[in-house]
């Protein structure tokens, strides 16, 4: 008698902590459906990332028009405009106001625009932007999102990432999130940023960034929603505990930025604009497009203590 065929469990190292379709809520539950007026919406995927269309940025931003860019932020989490010729200094720091003050990376050259930073390179640069981050989590308070503008890109590579850690916290075990639940991590710039630095630079920065501690889990400062706040160069190490447990919790955490279904991404153009919220997503600079040059200039937006 043929044995009976019985449905094939995986056989892996360690057990999966998500099998079968995933959860890709857009919102926090119970948020109502936004509408817009002033701005034209087409998503890039169903819960992250949307191309806006219908406002020119290099004309002054009203009351209204503001709310809608806050609301279109919050809801896709990373936002893009086309074809925004004209487009200033003075326009990009008046677009990065809508959300808050500008906020200087301590390790990017000083400019003349206070807040904008001219990131120029090819990919051969060394940079901390070509891995899953988020902005400034080694600082008290981190940036809450980010104005980047294309200046000069390559025909083809040299895309950008987001990935979205709300979603990525919905999708843990009910067991993980009962794990981390009140759990504490520490973010630090010296793995990343020092790697490059002399003992006498670090000291230097060291007198005014000391490590941080976040919770690994955040309730995003306006939604209330919960989200998975750990990455992989700044985040070194979870508060309490043993060193092995850490780095295989700790691992296991900062690899859910590369689930492809949490992902949107962008291919530039000159004048081309993305809008994120630092909180809500990390992002990924990808390092394809060597000889050719890639020029953005990106602001900043000074942030709050999480909790």
């Amino acid at each position: 008698m043929a044995t009976p065929v019985t449905d094939p469990k995986p056989v892996l190292d360690k057990p999966l902590l998500h099998y079968g379709r995933r959860a890709l809520e857009r919102m926090a539950p119970g948020t109502p459906q936004p509408e817009y007026k002033l701005l034209e919406i087409s998503p890039l995927t169903p819960h992250i990332g949307a191309e806006l269309g219908g406002v020119d940025l290099s004309r002054p931003i009203s009351d209204e028009l503001a709310a809608e860019l806050r609301q279109a932020l919050l809801e896709w989490k990373v936002v893009y405009f086309r074809d925004q010729h004209g487009f200033t200094h003075d326009n990009h720091v008046a677009l990065a106001g809508v959300w808050g003050e500008p906020e200087v990376n301590p390790f990017f050259p000083k400019s003349e625009t206070v807040g904008v930073s001219r990131l120029a390179k090819d990919a051969m640069a060394v940079g901390q932007e070509n891995i899953w981050h988020s902005d400034h989590s080694f600082m008290a308070a981190p940036a809450l999102g980010s104005v980047l503008r294309a200046v000069e890109v390559p025909p083809a590579g040299g895309d950008t990432m987001w990935a979205d850690m709300g979603a990525a916290y919905d999708n843990l075990s009910e067991d993980m999130k009962a794990r981390i639940e009140g759990l504490t991590a520490v973010h630090d710039w010296v793995p990343s940023w020092g790697a490059t630095m002399t003992e006498e630079q670090i000291a230097h920065f060291r007198q005014t960034l000391e490590p941080v501690e976040h919770p690994v889990v955040v309730r995003h400062p306006v939604s209330g929603r919960k989200t998975l706040y750990v990455n992989e160069p700044f985040t070194t190490r979870i508060v309490g505990l043993p060193e092995e447990e850490n780095r295989e919790l700790l691992d296991t955490l900062v690899l859910q930025a590369r689930i492809p279904e949490y992902q949107v991404r962008f291919h530039w153009q000159p004048d081309s604009i993305a809008i994120w919220d630092n909180i809500a997503v990390q992002h990924y600079a990808i390092n394809d497009y060597f000889p050719l040059p890639r020029v953005m200039e990106r602001i900043a937006v000074a942030g709050v203590p999480l909790s």
